[in-house]
């Protein structure tokens, strides 16, 4: 199978610049949105590994732009750590110089990057100490990325965590109805209606500069966050499609979305959902231990918060989803995006019971 793999990708890598002859490729990793391989190339008689991605040009339209925020990116990252090659990801240009190659034939779009040796990704972090080195590796992204010269990133995609944004189109929606099943969720329509007022906060202190602007990463799951594989530290943080401008607590409140609840996105029975107050506490201690030093006080006081704020988001685009009919999120069975906006608003509630211990780890 990894030589049919290899066939078919060789037009591809033909246009890289490999230093050799490649003889094995196979799918890699567990993402969703761009198709990835780890290919192996004979150079002199040495084993040496890369990663190719098909860029998802439906998600990404603007593939020169996102190509130019991940080089400005990762020269900049490997600017301040030259002795650790590890540190960030390094792009292979094609023949021409390029940080990509686009197919003439079809328009697809692909790049290249070193294998990172010696470390590794979970899909789901399995101890306090994976969600504090997790954490630690974000905050030392985003802290090495608070001088990023050049002006601010492209937009990816626009919006994508503008929560006010988010709700109003739920109202329009809800409103519309089209699918009839308003009737359906009405206890999770009540509790988006009765937190409304929280979705501005951020977005209001962006705009009015309470909050500075930052170069974040806006998918701060575990398994962007490459760990070594003998000592379990945060060696690199990957996938970076998603970094544009935005506010750290976007980044960490997704942090603790996806780390600290007790069962699967999608779990029917919520006595099984819990927001597991350890791993927050391990997540606040990695994460202040390398950003603590270039947050403001609001953005530090403002963390606990966070994680409300993109849980309720998230949960809010599930039901949104499901009142339109499931017609961004892919299910598998019927009435599955209602189950994971249960989810994520247990936990919000859960959250806001815990609101004082949150604040006390924090300060």
């Amino acid at each position: 199978m990894s030589q049919e793999t290899l066939q078919k990708l060789l037009p591809i890598l033909r246009n890289f610049d490999l230093r050799g002859v490649a003889t094995d490729a196979e799918p890699w990793g567990s993402g969703h949105i761009n198709s990835t391989f780890r290919v192996t190339v004979d150079q002199s008689g040495l084993p040496v590994h890369y990663i190719l991605q098909g860029i998802n040009r439906h998600v990404f339209p603007n593939v020169p732009k996102l190509m130019e925020n991940i080089q400005r990116i990762t020269r900049h990252l490997a600017a301040k750590n030259p002795q650790d090659a590890r540190a960030t990801l390094t792009l292979v240009n094609d023949h021409h110089g390029n940080p990509f190659w686009e197919n003439p034939a079809d328009g697809g779009c692909y790049r290249l990057y070193l294998f990172i040796e010696g470390a590794s990704t979970v899909d789901a972090v399995s101890s306090p100490e994976q969600a504090y080195q997790a954490a630690r590796a974000f905050g030392a992204f985003q802290c090495a990325l608070a001088d990023l010269p050049g002006g601010p990133l492209f937009e990816t995609i626009v919006d994508f965590h503008h929560t006010p944004k988010r709700f109003q189109k739920f109202l329009a929606v809800l409103k519309e109805d089209k699918q009839g099943r308003a009737a359906l969720c009405q206890k999770e329509i009540d509790f988006a209606l009765a937190h409304e007022k929280e979705c501005a906060i951020v977005v209001e202190r962006l705009a009015d500069g309470r909050l500075p602007w930052r170069v974040t990463h806006n998918d701060t799951k575990i398994n962007n966050v490459m760990l070594d594989d003998k000592t379990g530290a945060g060696v690199c943080v990957i996938d970076l499609d998603t970094c544009m401008p935005g506010s750290v607590l976007y980044d960490f409140g997704d942090e603790i979305r996806t780390t600290t609840a007790s069962a699967a996105e999608d779990e029917k029975d919520l006595s099984k959902v819990n927001f597991d107050l350890n791993l927050f506490r391990a997540l606040i201690q990695g994460y202040l231990s390398t950003a603590g030093g270039f947050l403001t006080p609001e953005e530090k006081r403002l963390l606990p918060f966070s994680g409300r704020l993109l849980t309720f988001e998230c949960g809010l685009r599930f039901l949104t989803d499901f009142l339109e009919g499931d017609v961004y999120f892919r299910t598998h069975r019927e009435g599955q995006n209602l189950d994971r906006c249960r989810t994520q608003f247990h936990l919000v509630a859960q959250m806001e019971a815990k609101e004082a211990e949150m604040n006390a780890f924090v300060q």
